[in-house]
This record gives C-alpha cells, sequence and structure tokens, in this order.
C-alpha cells in the first residue's frame, strides 16, 4: 500500500537498531475514548480503527527508532472520571509515549491537566471543544495538540454559507441544553455578528427531548428560512424529524457530529438529507481517504464516521514523525518538535508544518468543507452558494 512507502521516507531512523536489545523496547502510544457508553461511542470505534491501521503501517514501515510501536487502548465509557483514571493509567504506569484521544470534549476539559503536568503530548482526534488546545498556550511547552474540527472554524464556515444561502436574512439557531451546545449557539452569534446579522431566534432543548416542535414552531414563526442546528447525531436528528411533522424545511446547517451513521438510522434516507454539514473530510475527498476507507473496512466493514478515523489515523503519523524528528520518547522534546513536523502526507492533506508554538491546531476552516447524506454515504456538497463563499467571508 502507498501509505507504508511512503511513511517509510518520513517516519522510520533506520532499520538497524536490533529489537531485541534493551534499546529497543517496544514504543507504547495510548488511545483514550468512548467505545461503548455515550453517545460520541461510534466515533470513538472509527478513531481507534484510524489509530490501529497508522500504527500498522508505521510497523509495516519498519518501525519507529529502530523499534515497534504498540497501541494501548482504554474506553473511557464517556464520563470524564473513567477518562481521567485511563489518562493515569496510560501515563503513569503504560508510560506511553503520547495518547490520542478523546472523543468527548467534556472528557478533555476534564483532564489536560494530566499530561501538562507529565509532560506527555497529547494528539486529540476528535473532541472540538475550543479550550481543549488554548488552556495552557501561554506555558512554556503546551502539550495538547488537536486534529479535528475546532468548533469556531466549523461554524465560520456554516454561517459563510448560511448568509449566502438565505434570501430574507433572517437566520435562527437552535441548540441542545448541554455545554457544547451552548458554546456553539456563543460561536454562532459572535460569528453572525461579524457578518451584521442578528439571529431572529435562539431555542434550546435538552439532549434527551425527541420532540422538539414547539421550539421549532417558535423559529418558524419569525419567518427564517436558514436555521444552524447545534448538537450532536442523535439530536440533530430528532430537530430534522420535527421539522418535517410540522411542514417547516428550512435551509438546516449543522456540525460535523452528524457524519455518525447514527443521525442517518434515525433519519432514514430521504430526511437525511436535508442537513448540509461541516466535514474535514468524506470517504470521497481524494484517493488517499478512499484507500483508507476501503482497507479499514475490510476488517470492520460497520465503520461509521469516516472523518474520525482519518483524523485519528493522521494524528498518529503526526506524533510518530515528532518523535522520530525528536530522535527520542522524551514528552518534552516530542512536544516541541510537532511545533516543528513538516511534509507528513496524511488522509485529510499534506501536513506542512500544521502546529506552531502559537497554534495547536492541526486543521483550520481552510481545510473544511461542507458534505451532506446522500444513499447512505456522506458526501462532498456543492451548489451556487458554496462556491460563491471566499476565503475573506471564512475569516469574520
Amino acid at each position: 500500500m502507498k501509505f507504508a512507502h511512503k511513511l517509510a521516507a518520513t517516519l522510520v531512523l533506520g532499520a538497524s537498531c536490533a529489537l531485541g536489545t534493551a534499546q529497543a523496547q517496544d514504543i507504547k502510544f495510548g488511545y483514550n475514548a468512548d467505545q461503548s457508553a455515550g453517545g460520541t461511542a461510534e466515533l470513538g470505534i472509527a478513531g481507534r480503527w484510524g489509530f490501529e491501521a497508522a500504527i500498522e503501517d508505521i510497523n509495516k514501515a519498519g518501525g519507529l527508532l529502530g523499534r515497534k510501536v504498540v497501541g494501548v487502548i482504554r474506553d473511557d465509557l464517556g464520563t470524564p472520571p473513567k477518562s481521567i483514571q485511563n489518562m493515569t493509567e496510560l501515563i503513569d504506569n503504560e508510560k506511553v509515549a503520547g495518547v490520542i484521544g478523546p472523543g468527548n470534549s467534556g472528557n478533555a476539559l476534564a483532564w489536560l491537566h494530566i499530561p501538562q503536568q507529565r509532560k506527555v503530548p497529547v494528539v486529540v482526534p476528535i473532541a472540538t471543544a475550543t479550550e481543549i488546545t488554548t488552556r495552557y498556550a501561554n506555558e512554556a511547552q503546551n502539550y495538547l495538540f488537536r486534529v479535528s474540527m475546532v468548533d469556531r472554524e466549523q461554524v465560520s464556515l456554516l454561517v459563510a454559507y448560511a448568509v449566502k444561502a438565505s434570501k430574507n436574512k433572517k437566520i435562527a439557531i437552535i441548540a441542545d441544553s448541554t455545554g457544547y451546545g451552548q458554546a456553539g449557539i456563543k460561536d454562532a452569534t459572535e460569528v453572525l455578528a461579524q457578518h451584521g446579522i442578528t439571529p431572529v431566534a435562539i431555542e434550546k432543548f435538552g439532549p434527551k427531548d425527541t420532540d422538539i416542535t414547539s421550539q421549532l414552531t417558535k423559529i418558524k414563526a419569525t419567518g427564517a428560512d436558514t436555521v444552524i442546528v447545534y448538537a450532536i447525531a442523535d439530536g440533530a436528528a430528532n430537530v430534522a424529524k420535527s421539522m418535517e411533522k410540522i411542514n417547516y424545511m428550512p435551509t438546516a446547517l449543522a456540525t460535523w457530529g452528524i457524519l455518525s451513521s447514527l443521525y442517518y438510522r434515525m433519519t432514514g434516507p430521504k430526511l437525511s438529507e436535508h442537513m448540509i454539514l461541516a466535514a474535514s473530510t468524506t470517504e470521497d475527498s481524494n484517493a488517499r481517504a478512499k484507500s483508507l476507507g476501503e482497507r479499514v473496512r475490510k476488517n470492520f466493514p460497520t465503520m461509521t464516521t469516516f472523518a474520525c478515523a482519518a483524523q485519528s489515523y493522521d494524528s498518529t503519523l503526526l506524533l510518530a514523525a515528532a518523535i522520530k524528528l525528536a530522535g527520542t520518547t522524551d514528552g518534552e522534546k516530542v512536544a516541541a518538535a510537532l511545533e516543528k513536523v513538516t511534509g507528513v502526507e496524511g488522509v485529510i492533506k499534506t501536513y506542512n508544518t500544521p502546529f506552531t508554538k502559537a497554534n495547536h491546531e492541526g486543521l483550520s476552516v481552510d481545510d473544511f468543507y461542507l458534505a451532506r447524506w446522500k444513499d447512505g454515504v456522506a458526501g462532498r456538497y456543492e451548489d451556487e452558494y458554496t462556491k460563491a463563499i471566499t476565503k475573506a467571508d471564512l475569516k469574520k
């Protein structure tokens, strides 16, 4: 496979070291994400498959620093206490060189202090809360990095489209009442303001609510022809179904969480197409994405939420590239090297100095595009409005 050949040029530090020596102990990468219990389990499972695929490719190319890389996987059950316990075990007991994870922003925010204090780099492949990479930005070394769709950046894309697509410039926001949804309301309101627009309505619903017709009826009464939806897959699906119930089908825009097949299963083939979403990648985005998708599905035919697999794959490659550049697994040196790595060919893109001292986000709004479900597959979406979006629109 092409991945292995290209990794050889960027990740392998010579295969002359004998793996049986004391210096050739396995290098451990940790993975910590929900894989069984919460609403993000599907995301965490897909992320794990991308993580494992990357490790397989690194080892096929000869390993890292002449040593084998092994993954140490932990399920955080979607809860902060378990996620904190996992991080402590991975760092203190397993002595991992770095961690990939988690899927939940709340879990990440609960344990950021642990890798920061222990000086172990973390590359976050799924969770999107802005604060994850900024809380320790003013420290001598920030150990938190990300290859995912940071909330503010994807909102910039959704709002840019909303402003172009709305005929009457009456744009509303509806979000779940969790911290995730409320942060989304704040971001969407602020970005709309930069475009000179005040939302005509802002409505909230509980994460367990299935009937959201009351809130949508209020939005409908304002005349809004465009609605920004901020919720994970099941919440967004219930919004779509409630729109259908009251025969109110405005232009609907949602975050990348609805790439989850849960959204598709809950809405069905026709209704699933109603929402347009932000995406970092889909399986039709380039040849590398198509290849990874096909390869992973041979072993995991039920794989969903491909973006999580791709982002985890790329996160793992970047961590490996930093270790190769640093020539060591010392956390402080690896974190510093992550701010210098370049020329790493991933699935989403080729990463040319994706991180700097001031910015630990590997992806930005320039890497994102709009997507939509069609025939059971999420793929790139284009229309007259996507083509009208300029870089200036995205930098609001």
